[in-house]
């Protein structure tokens, strides 16, 4: 008889805690890792680890899967990339709670603020739920391949208890304000990971209008943080105002962390205009904070955050004009075809972008500040390569040299548009944001986006970039990106029983060539509910990754092992190792 269900064996383990690497074997039994080092008993299944890297699942704690783990039983693109632990309903947008009259209020923000279709959400949600607990305990039923844990929204959260009034961002009474702190302590008390908010102009729901969320008074965030307070127990993840000033906006989250006596979370990026300084800012508050026992954590994107166009995508620089929305509804084929009509390219470099959306007319426009992605996809492009630097060298509008670049691959070209995170062209800012000892790795966005960004993929990205071919004054070994993709996030929200290869701890585990890992460019499916598109995204490398004890995926390819679960609140660390 077997000693453990699976050992694998002789790897460099790297175990997420940040320290060098050991070669050795990892046991497991049942969904727990119970032996790391010389294992000498053997496994009912033995894996060959030599020449790969074993690490800690990944974990992404800046999600949006609360639709599609309704829906389907695979988080991807996220667990094509070594992920197997996420957090979803951020930026104050999810599905619960919600009033029956209350679905198509919800879909439309949903459909605004994350690009996912109308169509879609309305033919894959259940709505087997109307409160926040009830919506728990309808994702505690599902089996997926990776594990889920959630957060409430608080757009939902705001429409659930004003109705109408707080769509049309009226204030809440008093009487509001304590049924929204008695609803944020409810859903932490069921499972909640905590609440989560946004004050970012560009959240919008379809048609234009401001999320729910937006224009909040502080009492109004106050309540939601006395929530927290009240349950003893959860996260505050906010999107701080991205225009505004970091003396405003952090000393809103200070106030808002003293009063929930409880973690906070919030998104910190290099905008590509406005003040220089603001990211260093922020992190001189960070500093501040933590030294003065405020446990405030920023959350960092590790390459560009921008948007791809494309013919089969949601947007590209003729999307919104006039003459092309007879064909948007059109397969990709007729779109081409449609477009190498010199009658309609004369109209359409003619006309302008027009949308009730001034979100989406300005992201429709900023096209000429893209690239061509290629494949591999190229996030840190040149900036000699940007399209209006090479309309000009060719004598033609960003508009004229563009058209012809769409209709390339059959119309399958995808555009890269580095909207934040890439001023000047590098990722200095980045870089120095993401190393800061108070700041944790995130906003990869999956299950959102589903037609316009796929950042779902930066593990991968991460670990092929930084680490293994970035020039030697930029290299981050390899033991702190694994920490930073593991125990770092892991810690953030309070999942302490995972991202680490220790005894005690959940098996979910990655067997890596990291000589062979190589990221793919996203591509168009249409694999969504009711045939709607979403990109995905592949790479090379992942051998092999466990979730639970069990392998999920094998050379990329799913095995249909199901064993995550929705996760109810902060875990606790393994207080000693388990015995096999």
């Amino acid at each position: 008889m077997a000693d453990y269900d699976l050992v694998i064996r002789g790897g460099e383990i790297h175990d997420g805690h940040g320290g060098a690497a050991i070669t050795g074997d990892v046991a497991v039994k049942d969904d727990r890792i119970v032996a790391v080092g010389r294992v000498a008993g053997a496994g009912a299944e033995e894996i060959d680890a030599k020449g790969k890297v074993v690490t800690p699942g990944f974990i992404d704690i800046h999600t949006h899967y609360d639709g599609q783990a309704t829906w389907e039983h695979r988080m991807a693109p996220s667990s094509n990339h070594g992920v197997t632990s996420v957090v979803m309903g951020n930026c104050g947008v999810g599905f619960a709670p919600c009033r029956p009259d209350q679905h198509e209020m919800l879909i439309e923000l949903m459909e605004g603020v994350e690009d996912i279709p109308e169509v879609v959400m309305a033919e894959g949600l259940p709505w087997n739920w109307e409160t926040f607990p009830e919506y728990l305990n309808a994702l505690s039923q599902r089996r997926l391949d990776i594990d889920v844990a959630a957060q409430l929204p608080h757009s939902a959260v705001r429409i659930y208890v004003m109705g109408e009034r707080g769509a049309r961002l009226e204030p809440p009474t008093t009487e509001e304000l304590k049924h929204m702190q008695r609803l944020t302590a409810e859903a932490v008390r069921a499972g909640a990971l905590g609440v989560s908010t946004s004050r970012n102009m560009f959240h919008r729901s379809k048609a234009g209008s401001l999320a729910p969320s937006l224009h909040s008074e502080e009492d109004e965030l106050q309540a939601l943080a006395a929530g927290l307070r009240d349950a003893d127990a959860g996260v505050f993840q906010i999107i701080p105002d991205v225009l505004g000033e970091a003396d405003v906006e952090f000393g809103l989250m200070r106030r808002l962390a003293h009063t929930a006596q409880r973690p906070l979370s919030f998104s910190l990026v290099q905008m590509p205009t406005g003040n220089p300084e603001t990211w260093r800012n922020y992190l001189r508050h960070l500093e501040r904070a933590n030294q003065e026992g405020l446990q405030i954590k920023a959350q960092v994107f590790p390459r560009p955050v921008g948007v791809l166009f494309g013919l089969d995508l949601s947007f590209h620089p003729f999307s919104l004009h006039p003459s092309f929305k007879p064909l948007l509804g059109l397969p990709l084929a007729e779109k081409v075809k449609a477009m190498r009509d010199p009658t309609l390219r004369a109209q359409l470099l003619a006309e302008h972008p027009e949308d009730t959306n001034p979100v989406s007319v300005k992201t429709a426009n900023s096209f000429r500040f893209a690239y061509e992605m290629g494949d591999p996809p190229n996030y840190e492009p040149d900036p000699s390569e940007m399209i209006q630097h090479q309309a000009a060298l060719r004598g033609l509008t960003p508009h004229e040299y563009v058209y012809d670049l769409l209709l390339k691959d059959e119309g399958r070209a995808i555009l890269f548009q580095p909207g934040s995170n890439y001023r000047d062209g590098d990722l200095a800012a980045v870089r120095e944001m993401a190393a800061h000892q108070h700041t944790v790795l995130g906003l990869g966005d999956g299950g959102a986006h589903y037609g316009m960004i796929c950042d779902a993929s930066f593990p991968t990205s991460f670990l092929q970039n930084w680490v293994r071919d970035a020039k030697s004054a930029e290299k981050v070994p390899l033991e702190q990106a694994i920490k930073a993709l593991t125990s770092e996030p892991a810690a953030a929200v309070g999942l302490r029983d995972r991202g680490r290869l220790a005894a005690g701890y959940k098996a979910d585990i990655n067997l890596i060539d990291i000589d062979k890992l190589r990221l793919h460019a996203p591509h168009v499916a249409y694999d969504l509910p009711a045939g709607g598109r979403r990109l995905r995204q592949g790479a090379d490398g992942y051998e092999m990754t466990l979730k639970g004890g069990q392998i999920t995926y094998r050379e990329g390819q799913h095995t249909g092992a199901l064993p995550g679960r929705l996760v109810r609140g902060a875990q606790a660390a393994p207080r000693m190792p388990v015995v096999a």
